[in-house]
């Protein structure tokens, strides 16, 4: 071998042992790199080191979802700040990953990607999470305000006439809908921030419709023209003229409902002072009991009964009770049951 191959060898080698230190040089420069082609939840982050990295990433991704979400519905409005979805990211995790995935396969890996200008095109998700508590927290909120009860169907009644209260349809929020739309736009910068919010009907357990049905009879007592009136779904049916009683001891107000019947009662007489001796005691079916015939017990020693004076009707002339005929009282009787509702005006 001439002594110019040899000088040639040894510069050969002298170079590539420059080389391959340059190139150890350069790969330990780029350790605190992150490789280009490198993404942290979808923020590029190519040649960033890893206090740069997360710089980005904060600004790029959690910047923008820290916005505040408003949920609309019928002119109102509510909204769920920002702070309190406590959106959050693993950034220094994701970074740290970026950083790994950068090192890895070895020097001449790295190598060819230097020489070539080359990328690595990996993708890091950075585990964005917010809190559940207040998305469910916010939509019970809304719901509290939005939410209307179904009304049934009722009666308002009077001393002469009965009423009919229609029906009103309910309505409830959409929650678990709302709920995934507020999950949604969380977590996408680009969703619209207002939601609408949606609900659906609530049927009313009684409609318009089938309020009649739910009053098979119905009472109601005029105290000033002595007139019990009987009403069959909701239909008069019949009028009866009645004795109510005298002043100081009126026949109460108000609505009630029968709450109890009983044939040829006992009587059992109050303690007041109009009592008499009589006050305390049961006196049973004959001569000397006033109640004759049937009894429709309404409120506190009130009720409906026959009575013989017959020549009271028409008058404020009892102690409290509805005095009738003896053959009404009979007729009155088998067309009510107990908790048939009695309004007396």
């Amino acid at each position: 071998m001439g002594r110019k191959t040899q000088i040639a060898i040894v510069a050969l080698v002298a170079l590539l042992l420059l080389g391959v230190a340059a190139a150890f040089a350069y790969d330990s420069s780029q350790k605190d790199k992150i490789a280009d082609g490198v993404t942290v939840g979808g923020v590029d982050v190519g040649g960033m080191d890893e206090a740069e990295a997360k710089r980005a990433v904060r600004r790029q991704l959690l910047g923008p979802l820290r916005h505040s979400l408003r949920v609309g519905y019928d002119g109102h409005s509510w909204e769920l700040h920002g702070k309190s979805l406590k959106v959050h990211a693993e950034i220094d995790a994701a970074v740290e990953d970026a950083l790994a995935e950068s090192r890895d396969g070895g020097l001449p890996t790295r190598l060819v990607r230097y020489v070539t200008g080359g990328d690595l095109d990996d993708q890091i998700a950075a585990d964005v999470t917010y809190s559940q508590p207040a998305i469910n927290r916010f939509v019970r909120r809304v719901a509290h305000a939005v939410d209307r009860e179904a009304q049934d169907a009722t009666v308002e009644p009077t001393a002469d006439s009965l009423e009919v209260v229609a029906a009103k349809n309910g309505r409830k929020l959409r929650d678990k809908l709302l709920t995934r739309q507020l999950e949604a736009a969380v977590l996408n910068a680009d969703a619209d921030h207002t939601i609408a919010a949606r609900t659906h009907f609530t049927k009313p357990e009684v409609t318009t419709k089938e309020v009649a049905a739910a009053y098979p009879s119905y009472l109601t007592l005029d105290r000033g023209t002595f007139t019990l009136r009987l009403w069959k779904n909701l239909e008069l049916a019949k009028t009866y003229t009645v004795a109510v009683g005298q002043e100081g001891l009126e026949t109460p107000e108000g609505l009630y409902e029968i709450q109890e019947k009983e044939e040829n009662p006992t009587w059992h007489v109050p303690e007041s002072d109009w009592a008499g001796s009589l006050a305390g005691q049961d006196i049973p079916p004959g001569p000397s009991n006033p109640i004759k015939a049937r009894w429709m017990g309404i409120f506190e020693g009130a009720g409906i009964h026959g009575t013989e004076e017959t020549e009271s009707l028409g008058s404020a002339a009892s102690h409290g009770c509805v005095r009738m005929a003896i053959s009404d009282v009979e007729e009155l009787y088998d067309q009510v049951e107990v908790g048939t509702p009695i309004f007396i005006g």
